[in-house]
């Protein structure tokens, strides 16, 4: 879709208020929306809004919270991908510092990052998704992920996928909710041109792919029926829940070809559209927070901002048919 063709269709107003978001906003707007790279916007990321309030919480030790995963979303852990999905400059020095500390004090046995003191041997994939992602982001060195990257690599199921519960209750059928997070990392990897282990990687990203295409990114590929209603609520922060907006912005994120099996979440985020044109935070995942960014309920910037990069990416324009299943 042309930049000309996507103005057309949303009108003027809409990014004009996007564009009075914070920074964060700011910079992934003009540079997936309208096609610019401003990294004078991402150099104030670190400096003021939402960039700057999660790094003044980090403490003197290197941490948030207490520790990398405790308390759950003021942790060192979620800190971190917040900031890497506010698109904070991957040159940043304290969260550098930070992800090293976390690579020395943290490891697993099974080569993963480990969740606290109680938990030596074995790591979790869902996280280990996750630290990837920021990591590879944030630059860190290629040899020091390796471990990380095995651990991932290990875990994948017969089905493609992936599911944390493999290394406590013996999963036998893969996770949306892992799935994401590791194709998330995987991609990240991908993206720093590294070469570890790039034909395995490469394979384990496609089949993860296909398992979330495979299940039309919320049905059951047996039933065809709605696998958790859940899965249809637009939230923002993700943290390590699947929803269709997150593997929709996913698939943009790592330039996916289109693929119709993401037709019937992609008019199911039509319908969620409000009148003036955005998108709402339609609930949050319960916890102690830093600062909430946006109230449930209400317009949303992160969300309208991830549906309209869909919708230019899948070239998605208001002809498309509405989708007529019933209880959604």
């Amino acid at each position: 879709m042309t930049l000309d063709s996507f103005c057309s269709m949303n009108p003027q107003h809409i990014i004009n208020w996007l564009l009075k978001g914070d920074v964060s906003i700011q910079y992934q707007v003009w540079r997936d929306l309208l096609g610019e790279e401003r990294k004078d916007l991402q150099q104030r990321i670190a400096l003021e809004g939402w960039g700057k309030q999660f790094l003044d919480k980090r403490n003197p030790k290197g941490h948030w919270g207490d520790r990398f995963y405790q308390p759950k979303w003021t942790s060192t852990h979620y800190t971190l991908l917040d900031l890497r999905n506010l698109n904070l400059s991957p040159e940043n020095p304290k969260v550098k510092e930070s992800i090293e500390l976390i690579l020395d004090t943290c490891k697993a046995q099974d080569g993963g990052i480990r969740l606290g003191p109680s938990t030596e041997h074995l790591s979790d994939v869902c996280v280990n998704g996750m630290f990837l992602n920021y990591a590879s982001y944030f630059k860190t060195n290629e040899q020091r992920l390796k471990p990380v990257l095995d651990a991932i690599l290990n875990e994948k199921m017969p089905d493609g996928g992936f599911n944390c519960r493999t290394t406590r209750s013996g999963a036998t059928h893969s996770s949306l909710h892992s799935t994401i997070s590791v194709l998330e990392g995987l991609d990240g990897f991908l993206k720093c041109g590294h070469t570890y282990r790039r034909k395995d990687l490469i394979e384990a990203k496609k089949t993860a792919e296909e398992f979330i295409l495979l299940h039309q990114l919320f049905l059951s590929d047996r039933t065809g029926e709605i696998i958790k209603k859940e899965f249809l609520k637009l939230r923002y922060p993700s943290r390590w829940k699947f929803d269709i907006l997150r593997a929709m912005d996913y698939f943009h994120n790592a330039k996916c070809a289109w693929d119709g099996r993401v037709l019937p979440a992609i008019h199911i985020l039509q319908k969620k559209r409000n009148k003036d044109g955005t998108w709402n935070v339609q609930a949050a995942h319960p916890g102690q927070v830093h600062f909430t960014m946006e109230k449930t309920g209400k317009p949303s910037r992160w969300n309208t901002l991830r549906a309209l990069r869909v919708f230019k990416h899948f070239e998605i324009n208001e002809l498309t048919p509405t989708y007529k299943k019933e209880n959604i």
